[in-house]
């Protein structure tokens, strides 16, 4: 199996590293993908959340299957659903999220990095945006008469730090009605925040399998492949007020 381990524990789902010393091994992908009327863009998103809204009542999806996999489950971000699930000669894993809207929570999630690579398409609806946060730049695609906009983009302090650190936090901002994609490497800082009723990501993990073996982790566990960088969620204003 390539590659070296990144977790300490592997089945803690709540492993924290130290963020005054972590260095990102590369940098996040931000694809611009398509801008919506809002009359569209709504129901695509809202018919998406709602499979995720279903597995969560779902007591099928709630517990685990016969390969030991629960699908509905709920990450920092929101609530969680395996649409589709590995299997033998197949590694690769695709999830629905149905994000929280920061603003009724009053917290933000954590900076975070992850034991394989991601790919996300983030959408939103009216009145939403996803704020999406980095320890490092962002590469942003533009391929001049295809690429449709350019997102927003601003640094800041990273919140909630130990006294004595100070780190960069590099912020994208996916406007409303649009979707736009992120090619996440292996180990890569990165952090989600919806502001507004109506966003959702379509992320697919085609390392799922591959990871608990890497990993050695005691089985299928979705939280256990989340490293975080900060100890405790901040508050909304860290993750709102410059957006």
């Amino acid at each position: 199996m390539t590659g070296e381990r990144l977790k300490h524990h592997a089945d803690d789902e709540n492993e924290i590293h130290d963020v005054a010393t972590f260095q990102d091994p590369a940098r996040n992908v931000v694809t611009p993908v398509l801008q919506l009327p809002p009359e569209l863009a709504l129901p695509i998103v809202e018919a998406l959340a709602g499979l995720v809204r279903a597995a969560h009542v779902a007591p099928v999806a709630l517990a685990p299957d016969e390969d030991g996999i629960t699908r509905a489950q709920t990450f920092e971000e929101g609530d969680v659903y395996m649409l589709e699930k590995p299997f033998d000669g197949y590694f690769s894993s695709r999830y629905l999220m149905d994000f929280y809207d920061v603003t009724e929570r009053g917290i933000c999630s954590r900076m975070h990095l992850h034991t394989g690579l991601r790919f996300v398409r983030m959408m939103t609806g009216p009145g939403t945006t996803i704020r999406v946060g980095s320890l490092s730049p962002f590469v942003v695609t533009d391929v001049p008469g295809v690429t449709p906009f350019a997102p927003e983009q601003f640094t800041d302090a990273l919140p909630d730090l130990p006294e004595g650190v100070q780190r960069t936090r590099y912020n994208l901002v996916v406007p409303e009605n649009s979707f736009v994609d992120m090619q996440i490497p292996r180990g890569v800082s990165h952090q989600f925040n919806a502001i507004g009723p109506h966003a959702v990501i379509d992320s697919v993990h085609p390392e799922e399998s591959i990871e608990v073996f890497r990993e050695r982790m005691s089985g299928f566990r979705m939280m256990a492949q989340t490293i975080f960088l900060t100890e405790d969620r901040p508050d909304v204003a860290s993750c709102t007020g410059d957006a």
